[in-house]
Order: C-alpha cells, then structure tokens, then sequence
C-alpha cells in the first residue's frame, strides 16, 4: 500500500527521536508522509534541533490522509493536546476507522481526544498514570488496539515505526527495511 498518505504533526518541544525514526521508516517504506507544524517556521524540538515542517497545518485537510502518527516529546504532547484542530483531527481519525498512533507521551493527546477509553494502551512511564479509563500496559514495546497504536519512548521508536510499516505495508516489507537498517532485536543474557 505504498499510497498510504501519513500525517505527522510536529509541535513545539517534539522528541526529535521520535520524529525523525517515524518520517525516516515510513518514507523508506515508501509512504506518504508529510510533516505540519503546528505553527508557520522552524519547529524546535526538546532538545535543541530545529526542523521545517512540509507544511503548516493551517494549509492541510486532514481528511486527506489515510493515517495519522503522533510524535511524543515535551512540550510538545501538551501543545499537541493544547490544539483543538489535532484533538478534532485525531477524534475524526477514530470515528472514520483510519489508523491512528501515538508514542512516548503523545498518548495522553489520544486520551484527551476521547479515543483511548477501554482501549489496551502503553505510553511514556510518567504519562501512564493520567491516562484513565486505559488498559495500560507497561512491558510492551509496541500496544496495539483496534485502530490505535501505542508505544512507550524514544528507545522502542525503531520498533513502533516497523510495526506501524508491518500493519500498513506488511509484515515482509518490515522485515526487509528492518534488514536494510540492520535492525536486531536487543538481546539480553
């Protein structure tokens, strides 16, 4: 499904971890996937590094994307939260059945969207607790429920990206961007 149009918000104070291993895979998976800053000009992540957007949000139709991914980071979950146009778009997302996925503490923007409750979710340890109503699951990589993806921080980003490119493109094209990255599964002794 390399038609498959993705759209990533990029808000002040965003995990540019996060970031940029979602754009990254899901372009080398031969996605569609454009980046909108929350507000016109360079978007400065948590740590310092600054990023142009495709696009300001303002200039989008979310309607014209199949799936919607959230980086975590903070600030940025609170000025993702803080937008009514991403609640509305994540709420729209939901109610139409289109994909929608969330890492770190982007979560807690799902949960004031109204969409995580009953919902089997993970997301940042210090978020967990805010997120009410949630099935939370703490010793998961990856949480998928429905139409909703979760991931818990910065370090398991690789494997919510390859997850996210295994529902969306299939579990062999996964494989195979995950051995062209020389993705391995850590191994502990």
């Amino acid at each position: 499904m390399t038609s498959l149009r993705v759209l990533v918000p990029l808000a002040e104070g965003f995990e540019e971890i996060e970031f940029a291993t979602i754009v990254d895979v899901l372009r080398r998976a031969e996605f569609t996937v454009t980046t909108a800053a929350l507000v016109p000009g360079p978007v400065r992540g948590a740590h310092g590094i600054t990023v142009m957007a495709d696009i300001d949000w303002a200039s989008i139709d979310a309607r014209a994307f199949d799936t919607l991914v959230l980086p975590g980071g903070q600030p940025g979950t609170r000025n993702l939260a803080a937008d009514p146009r991403v609640l509305d778009a994540v709420r729209s997302f939901a109610a139409s059945e289109r994909p929608v996925a969330a890492i770190c503490a982007a979560p807690i923007v799902l949960h004031a969207a109204g969409i995580l409750a009953g919902r089997k979710a993970t997301a940042f340890p210090s978020v967990r607790a805010a997120l009410t109503g949630v099935r939370v699951v703490e010793d998961r990589a990856v949480v998928r429920d429905g139409g909703v993806t979760t991931s818990p921080g910065a370090g398991t980003a690789m494997a919510f990206a390859l997850d996210l490119v295994a529902q969306w493109g299939g579990q062999a094209r996964a494989d195979e961007l995950a051995r062209s990255m020389v993705v391995r599964e850590f191994v502990r002794d």
